[in-house]
């Protein structure tokens, strides 16, 4: 068996999430089912993190073990011809070692969440921002984004199905910034709750409008309560940006 790394880029506007669902699609049981009709093999993907119903991926990481005698670059290529229509590509294809592991051997997720600031509605872009017609005053979501920043207990900022083992979590990174009509927002850290970035992004959002102040951000937070929670934001404007391991991987084979 050889274990190949992948690198994802999806639009899960179609899809039900990542994770392969019992009632929809997904984006691991379309890359499965596109490696059994290359490899004829029962092929099972992890990934480095998991994404819900709509939300999108630059570069997710992720892998199979697979037994057929084929190299990175026609893995690929295959891949990709057998995932078409779906909107997902496997921008990028090398062998690892057997014992790494696309979500046990990570150790940092990032995230952006992309927001479009204007009244105008979205046309080339509908579905991959989130909009929001009030002005946003970016610069005071930035400052109360920095009261998140650190370990803390992210019970507030936790959906009630999330099956991590605790709400403390050690956030790296949460920047906002704005670039014309459109407000961005930073999250980086080793790993996340359900709906953490979301929950985060709605409260900023919030300070944004002025319907809260910069200090409730911190209120909220010190709650542990998902009753203290303002807004969660919608999936749709959520992407999976980069996922980081200690070490480089094999040198892909990049030749036909």
């Amino acid at each position: 068996m050889t274990r190949f790394a992948l690198t994802l880029e999806f639009d899960g506007t179609p899809f039900f999430g990542l994770q392969r669902q019992k009632d929809g699609p997904s984006v691991q049981r379309a890359v499965e089912e596109a490696a059994m009709r290359v490899t004829g093999e029962e092929v099972r993907m992890h990934s480095a993190g998991r994404t819900d119903a709509g939300v999108h991926a630059l570069a997710m990481r992720s892998h199979v073990d697979i037994a057929k005698d084929i190299t990175p670059f026609r893995l690929m290529e295959a891949l990709n011809a057998h995932l078409r229509p779906d909107p997902i590509a496997v921008t990028h294809c090398e062998v690892v070692p057997d014992d790494w592991h696309a979500r046990f051997s990570c150790t940092g997720r990032a995230y952006v969440y992309r927001i479009a600031n204007r009244r105008a509605p979205l046309t080339l872009e509908k579905d991959r921002l989130w909009q929001v017609p009030q002005d946003l005053d970016a610069a005071a979501m930035h400052r109360a984004a920095q009261t998140l920043v650190g370990l803390h207990d992210f019970t507030t900022f936790r959906s009630v199905h999330c099956q991590s083992d605790s709400p403390v979590k050690t956030l790296d990174r949460l920047a906002v910034e704005r670039d014309g009509e459109e407000v961005r927002i930073h999250a980086e850290a080793r790993s996340f709750l359900h709906h953490q970035v979301r929950s985060m992004v709605g409260c900023l959002a919030l300070v944004g409008m002025g319907r809260w102040d910069e200090a409730r951000v911190g209120e909220a937070l010190a709650a542990r309560d998902r009753q203290a929670l303002g807004l969660n934001a919608p999936p749709h404007g959520l992407y999976f940006v980069r996922a980081d391991y200690p070490a480089p991987l094999v040198s892909p084979d990049t030749a036909p």
